[in-house]
């Protein structure tokens, strides 16, 4: 049923069926996992990845070998601990302990857990946790200390919620909003950061401008929380913080009664608002990725975010559904997003105008909303400067006018020389001519010559008379 579903969407969608054709039969990967020469234990663990995100798994499983495998595993170890964090049939004093020892569970071979909810979507990570714990162990130990770094750090800030009892009732302040951020996604983006530079993929300088790897984490993360607040109410979570809903609503659930549905929206608002502050540093730090596989791999959950919190925006779907991009578009900016850090920064362009579009002059937040998608255009334009084409047209014409101008001035001035040249030329030759044949130019400044040549001429006239028939 849901196969039928979807292929009558996409026939009268044409557009998304063309691109996920073109992401199918047109995306050519960087680099190619080789299965056939994987190791069982290995082959297992992108299995898992698969289970897990296939978003995710496609653009790793495109990694070059060396980043490939410290990457994969590094993200199953951190689903791991999501997964435990997440599930809500295991109690606090259960989550907390396995939180803050996990990184030592990393090096007990044949570690395993079996006891997630039957409903825990990633549970299989932890049921064949024993085949990541024994690819780890071959990894270059400059990675393995990255991953075990950013698991004890993570470890012990999920276990610190998860025993906070005003947690269990939902986040309070944006502090608090921006701390949990940082320990389930900020060290996320801290850890891949060390792998990148060990690696040689991306510029050293991105570990002395750690707010654009936290940027990188908090933006991912946010997005998600808006996307998934109705979902979280279901499970009885709720990760927007206090200090924000309760500018608008008495309860936390009338968020989702349509009799609060404009409050509820000028709340949204403002976690958009607040997600949107991110979005330049991510582009900054993208800009400092140096292998195409790995811009590859930050750029497509950035590009995805970014399109996500356009949808969202403005979106009353959100507080009864559960929604994200559809295929079509996913497909679309996966194909952008493996180019280069201009086609990604036109798609941020894109989604920042379309959110200023969607933007309604009655929210409180329009105004902050308009300029920090301006903020992110800005951005953009130091660096890659556009051209407007009027403009362009204006200048080139002014320019014109002038060389036409200028050429004209010229063209007339070589005319009178040439006409002047032609005149000295021509009376240079017949007064040559003239001496030739014998005219005497001396009698102009000679009286004497002159008035030899008078008597001559006399004595002509005088020869040359007629006598009287």
């Amino acid at each position: 049923m849901v196969a039928l579903k979807e292929a009558l969407y996409l026939l009268f969608h044409p557009t998304q069926l063309r691109s996920i054709v073109q992401w199918k039969v047109w995306h050519e990967p960087v680099h190619t996992r080789d299965p056939s020469k994987e190791p069982p234990t290995l082959r297992k663990c992108f299995e898992l990845l698969e289970l897990t995100s296939r978003s995710f798994a496609t653009v790793i499983q495109e990694l070059q070998p060396e980043m490939l495998l410290p990457i994969a595993l590094f993200y199953l170890v951190l689903r791991a601990l999501d997964t435990v964090e997440d599930d809500m049939t295991l109690s606090a004093t259960t989550k907390e302990p396995m939180l803050r020892e996990f990184s030592k569970y990393m090096k007990i071979d044949g570690w395993t857990f079996n006891g997630s909810g039957p409903n825990e979507k990633d549970r299989d990570v932890l049921v064949h946790f024993d085949v990541v714990i024994a690819e780890l162990k071959k990894i270059d130990k400059k990675y393995y200390d990255v991953i075990e770094d950013i698991c004890i750090k993570m470890g012990n800030g999920m276990a610190d919620y998860a025993l906070n009892a005003e947690f269990q009732e939902g986040i309070e302040t944006v502090g608090q909003y921006e701390e949990y951020c940082h320990y389930v996604a900020g060290l996320v983006g801290e850890g891949l950061t060390h792998i990148f530079v060990r690696g040689n993929t991306a510029n050293p300088a991105l570990l002395d401008r750690m707010e654009l790897t936290e940027s990188m984490g908090q933006f991912l993360q946010k997005t998600n929380i808006i996307r998934d607040v109705h979902e979280d109410f279901i499970d009885k979570r709720r990760f927007w913080p206090k200090d924000v809903w309760s500018k608008y609503v008495d309860k936390w659930e009338y968020m989702f009664d349509p009799k609060y549905r404009t409050q509820a929206m000028y709340c949204s608002s403002e976690m958009v608002l607040n997600a949107l502050k991110h979005a330049d540093e991510c582009l900054f730090y993208m800009a400092g990725i140096k292998e195409q596989s790995v811009f590859n791999f930050v750029a497509i959950p950035q590009s995805m975010a970014i399109a996500t919190l356009e949808l969202v925006f403005q979106n009353p779907e959100i507080f009864h559904s559960h929604i994200k991009i559809t295929k079509g578009d996913a497909c679309h900016l996966m194909m952008q997003s493996t180019q280069n850090l201009r086609v990604v920064c036109d798609v941020f362009r894109k989604y920042a105008r379309r959110i200023a579009r969607k933007n309604d002059p009655r929210d409180p937040h329009y105004l902050e909303i308009s300029v920090a998608c301006g903020k992110i255009e800005q951005f953009i334009e130091t660096l890659f400067p556009s051209q407007d084409v009027n403009k362009s047209k204006a200048v080139q014409e002014a320019q014109g006018q002038d060389a036409a101008a200028q050429s004209d001035t010229w063209e007339a001035l070589m005319l009178v020389m040439a006409v002047v040249f032609v005149l000295l030329f021509v009376s240079g030759l017949m007064l040559g001519l003239a001496w030739f044949m014998g005219a005497r130019f001396d009698v102009l400044w000679d009286k004497e010559a002159a008035a030899t040549l008078k008597d001559a001429a006399k004595a002509t006239a005088t020869s040359l008379a007629h006598e009287e028939l």
